[in-house]
């Protein structure tokens, strides 16, 4: 009797052992759902903070062109823009010589042929002619909104461009974008770009064309952390709102996903998929 309740004992034991761990394995492979939805949250965050900052970049280039500030004596040729200062003020002090400051101020705002709505100033000193190897812009923004997102931080674009290439390196410090429903999230990181095409052509802006890799980081306002690495750059195209192609990972938490700005095509929108699932369709701004 005593053996055969040891081995009943036993047995329970033993049972109690692999559902216990059975229950914990499960509990491993299947994170929270709040987990996952902070990750799709901050790659939605991410993949907006990239467009806004493509959209400070494109205005600012305008500006210089618009200012002959592009360092190529092509002044007295058509400059073929998107037309994004249409309404707006460009002021640069001083007139004359290096560095130079440019104030770009949309007022209460304007709305772009394309349909794009901005608000504010975007601040910028410039070192040098854009176009110069080396040159450096640092740019501020006064109460700054594009589509009601509002853009905060430090953007410092310095020209890294070669003999046989023009390219830029983009460095954002404490960036901070706030969407029209009061939700926050702060962004860092750097950007490396390489212009592909239109070099040819120094004032007509409409046909260049910019490949971009690098690295960030965005929090959100409880704290939340994610990694997000470009894998495959991504395309930017003057003629086009936001970021056309290109896939970018996010990492941290218990999840992993992936941002595709799609397959080229001049859209507002990027899917995100979180662990190889079906992906989710996201709005840029």
């Amino acid at each position: 009797m005593k053996t055969n309740r040891l081995l009943s004992v036993t047995a329970i034991f033993t049972l109690t052992i692999v559902l216990f761990s059975c229950k914990k394995q499960q509990v491993t492979l299947a994170p929270p759902t709040s987990d996952i939805e902070t990750t799709f949250e901050l790659s939605s965050d991410q993949a907006i903070a990239d467009n806004l900052m493509e959209d400070a970049n494109n205005t600012f280039m305008e500006a210089a062109a618009d200012k002959n500030l592009l360092g190529n004596n092509f002044s007295l040729q058509p400059l073929t823009t998107n037309n994004i200062l249409r309404t707006a003020t460009v002021t640069v002090i001083p007139a004359a010589g290096f560095p130079k400051t440019i104030v770009i101020d949309f007022g209460n705002g304007t709305i772009s042929p394309n349909g794009v709505t901005r608000v504010g100033k975007i601040n910028i000193e410039l070192s040098d002619s854009v176009r110069k190897a080396g040159s450096k812009a640092v740019f501020t923004f006064t109460n700054y909104y594009v589509n009601k997102f509002k853009k905060e931080g430090t953007l410092t674009w310095t020209n890294t461009s070669t003999a046989t290439t023009r390219s830029w390196q983009r460095k954002i410090d404490n960036g901070k974008v706030t969407a029209p429903d009061g939700s926050y999230w702060l962004h860092n990181g750097t950007r490396d770009v390489v212009q592909i095409a239109g070099a040819n052509t120094p004032n007509n802006l409409l046909d260049d064309i910019f490949l971009i890799t690098g690295n960030h980081t965005v929090t959100n306002a409880a704290g939340k952390t994610r990694n997000c690495y470009i894998t495959e750059a991504l395309q930017k195209k003057t003629t086009c709102d936001n970021i056309c192609t290109g896939k970018l990972k996010v990492e941290g938490g218990a999840n992993n996903a992936v941002i595709d700005f799609g397959n080229g095509d001049c859209d507002k929108t990027a899917t995100i998929s979180i662990n190889g699932q079906e992906p989710r369709i996201v709005a840029l701004q």
